[in-house]
């Protein structure tokens, strides 16, 4: 980074408060100002031209700068620019959108609520959660158990979901009701001489002891990533998710796909759930419902579950929950329009295919000296460094090496992001094989530069 601030930086640092961000750091180097994007590419404001291969935050599908959304925006915004869903008032975008995401999934979900945000769609599930057992009477029965390392979001309850400690720290979170089972990580929560199997029916024990321990009747929910994203990329066992699913039936457990970042071809299957066989009862949406174009985030809600929360809302005269901008016209518009490139460029088997490809090259890498683990699957990957590949000891301080990476990257052309120290890939899905040989090049090329400086 310059050590100059540019008259852009010096507003920014000025005026904005950065999520994710070292402040005080931040107040010193300034920001990287992104201008324009391209495709899988993005240039800052010194002309300087990246392989962006996070997708900007896990979610632009499409790519950057694609007409067909700035031009579905645009017929909206002169048709109708807002207009609310509050009070029997509805618009064609978010009915054709609800209809859309429903028949996705051929009948296991039958009514969607539209939020602004993912964070915001997990917040609502907790109030959907809570309003449907009180539906039945069930007052006591609350809590919600996610996961060590999830992910859930950023508000106070999906906050409280997420298992990430920097999410907590002086937040005075989480909320009592949540709780959190183990991670299930194979590579670093492995017992010595533990099968993938054992160690899959290990986490389901864990799961049916926290229940018990908590008391059956008190816990309404299971909510988990089909593949943990801002965790580390977690890829379970194969059996993991049929083992944690009949424990949540077994104790009468709600089961939340959090389709946030897998949702619409990320794993070379529409859904993460397609790929684990995970039946939900809810999911929720957001990232690639419209490559992250324009804010907007889905709960999607089983029959059973939606008849339940509309009755009771009959029972209480109104369903008191929604967001000024619930079901935006425009944020549905832009939606509908980008499911249709998906489908009509193929970017689901495309995420499949140059994902296989992606996969291969990245694990390729495995016998680099700071590459511990390869994991992944479709066009998501989490590459794992480490001190030590026998002993997969991290590095002390951990996350000091990812960030040095994280850092380098910049300099050879290329947005990654690191996790500690677990570098994640998530490309846009419209990536070509050239191109994702092209991305694991300057990552290589990287590695090489940071064990030349960091490590050596």
């Amino acid at each position: 980074m310059p050590t100059t601030l540019s008259p852009a930086q010096s507003r920014d640092i000025n005026y904005q408060l950065h999520s994710y961000t070292n402040a005080v750091t931040h107040q010193k180097i300034g920001p990287r100002i992104i201008e324009r994007g391209e495709g899988i590419y993005i240039f800052d404001d010194q002309g300087n031209k990246y392989l962006e291969a996070m997708a900007g935050l896990w979610s632009v599908a499409v790519g950057f700068g694609e007409p067909r959304l700035v031009e579905a925006a645009t017929r909206q915004m002169q048709k109708l620019p807002y207009y609310h869903t509050f009070t029997h008032k509805s618009h064609s975008p978010s009915i054709e959108l609800a209809e859309k995401l429903v028949e996705y999934t051929q009948g296991r979900m039958s009514t969607a609520f539209f939020t602004n945000s993912g964070s915001e769609a997990n917040d609502t599930v907790v109030k959907l959660v809570w309003y449907y057992n009180n539906a039945q009477q069930r007052p006591n029965k609350k809590k919600i158990i996610s996961r060590k390392r999830g992910y859930h979001g950023v508000t106070v309850a999906s906050a409280s979901m997420t298992g990430l400690p920097g999410n907590h720290r002086d937040f005075d979170l989480p909320l009592p009701q949540m709780k959190h089972t183990s991670c299930p990580h194979f590579y670093r929560e492995g017992l010595p001489g533990e099968s993938e199997e054992d160690f899959a029916t290990r986490m389901a024990a864990d799961l049916e002891a926290l229940i018990l321990q908590e008391g059956p009747e008190t816990v309404a929910a299971f909510i988990g990533e089909p593949v943990m994203g801002a965790g580390g990329v977690i890829m379970p066992p194969r059996s993991y998710w049929s083992k944690i699913q009949a424990v949540c039936r077994k104790y009468d457990l709600l089961i939340i796909a959090d389709e946030v970042i897998t949702g619409f071809g990320r794993l070379g299957t529409l859904f993460g759930s397609d790929a684990f066989d995970i039946e939900p009862d809810i999911m929720v949406l957001s990232k690639q419902i419209t490559s992250s174009y324009q804010p907007l985030a889905a709960v999607l809600l089983s029959p059973p579950v939606a008849s339940i929360i509309a009755s009771h809302s009959g029972t209480l005269g109104t369903f008191g929950h929604g967001y000024t901008t619930s079901g935006h016209p425009v944020a549905a518009a832009v939606a509908i329009e980008n499911l249709n490139i998906i489908e009509e460029r193929n970017l689901i088997e495309n995420a499949a295919s140059t994902g296989l490809i992606m996969q291969k090259a990245l694990r390729e890498l495995a016998d680099h000296p700071l590459v511990g683990e390869v994991r992944g699957m479709g066009l998501i990957a989490g590459v794992e460094l480490v001190a030590d590949k026998q002993s997969r000891q991290p590095f002390e301080p951990l996350g000091k090496v990812g960030a040095a990476v994280y850092e380098q990257a910049h300099n050879n052309g290329l947005i990654i992001r690191a996790i500690q120290d677990t570098i994640a890939f998530c490309p846009p899905l419209i990536i070509t094989p050239a191109q994702v040989g092209d991305m694991v090049e300057r990552f290589h090329k990287t590695l090489d530069d940071v064990q030349r400086t960091h490590v050596a």
